[in-house]
């Protein structure tokens, strides 16, 4: 079984930075894309940032420029470095990795969120 963990969630005042992090865990053979998602009560969730295997990045138009993702492959981790932090931002933040495992099975893996408020 896989999984992921998220942390480095807060509460911060508008301006401040964050630095979201989440780790893989369980029978991983590797990871392809990880990807930072967040969702607010009664929205759907939006895709944040992708980190690809091949290291091509995304972000959302509302971040870019104030949103830095890497990874770090040893550590099956993924970060997100979240800089001039605005109220908008308030919102659960959710980890993604597409998890290959031992069976070579690729898995969509979720974690159960991190919440991130800014306070104005």
């Amino acid at each position: 079984q896989v999984q992921v963990v998220e942390s480095g969630g807060g509460l911060v005042q508008a301006g401040d930075s964050l630095r979201l992090s989440c780790v893989a865990s369980g029978r991983t053979l590797s990871i392809n894309d990880m990807s930072w998602y967040r969702q607010t009560p009664g929205n759907k969730r939006e895709l944040v940032s992708t980190l690809t295997n091949g290291a091509a990045t995304k972000y959302a138009d509302s971040v870019k420029g104030r949103f830095t993702i890497s990874r770090d492959n040893a550590k099956n981790s993924v970060y997100l470095q979240m800089n001039s932090l605005t109220p908008e931002d308030t919102a659960v933040y959710y980890c993604n990795a597409m998890i290959v495992g031992v069976s070579l099975s690729e898995y969509d893996t979720w974690g159960r969120g991190t919440q991130v408020t800014v306070s104005s």
